[in-house]
């Protein structure tokens, strides 16, 4: 039988910290998929990957709107991240880029194709584990 992982997002794969988000924003490769951007980042020494999500204040000023969509793009992140080849040591910043509220299944499939360039790019790099 195969192993079920949990769809989990714990405190330790959530990037926080200037250190690591300095370290993120100057060091990462970026790339941008539909409506999202991404930023990311191999190597921090952990094992585990973690995420940041930003939404900006000046596409959404309403609190409302930004914390619906931080939900979905964490949620979508929840539920795909096993489908994410590198098995550990990756910081991803996943950006939203357009003034339109985006349902869940369009965020869903944009993290989908994310990770799958992520996985692609890895395996251009000969660095899969």
């Amino acid at each position: 039988m195969e192993e079920r992982k949990p769809n989990t997002l714990p405190k330790q794969e959530r990037l926080c910290g200037k250190k690591g988000i300095d370290r993120l924003l100057a060091k990462g490769r970026h790339g941008t998929v539909g409506q999202m951007r991404y930023i990311y980042a191999t190597g921090n020494d952990m094992e585990f990957n973690r995420i940041l999500i930003s939404v900006p204040k000046k596409l959404f000023k309403r609190a409302v709107k930004r914390n619906v969509l931080k939900r979905r793009i964490r949620e979508s992140w929840r539920r795909r991240k096993h489908e994410l080849e590198i098995k550990r040591g990756t910081d991803i910043l996943f950006i939203y880029s357009t003034k339109e509220v985006l349902s869940y299944q369009e965020i869903y499939d944009s993290i989908g194709n994310i990770i799958e360039r992520l996985n692609n790019s890895q395996k251009a790099n000969g660095k899969t584990e």
